[in-house]
């Protein structure tokens, strides 16, 4: 690709992820579901730990944003 670099494309994605799990801890359809953080890491996910979801995606959107400033 020219002009756009892999690492680059993948910050992006990154923040992307970021915003869709802290879009997750607040909003429940199919599609946010599917891309919860503690669904894929507990046997038994429940209302009680979807804030995993709202750090975990702090934690990646700060980082994504990070490198993309440095």
């Amino acid at each position: 690709m020219t002009g756009i670099q892999l690492d680059t494309i993948l910050i992006l994605l990154g923040i992307v992820y970021g915003a869709l799990l802290i879009f997750s801890t607040f909003v429940k359809n199919r599609f946010t579901e599917a891309m919860r953080i503690d669904a894929l890491m507990l046997a038994n996910p429940t209302q009680n730990t979807r804030i995993l979801n709202l750090i975990a995606g702090l934690l990646i959107l700060g980082y994504m944003i990070y490198s993309l400033l440095a």
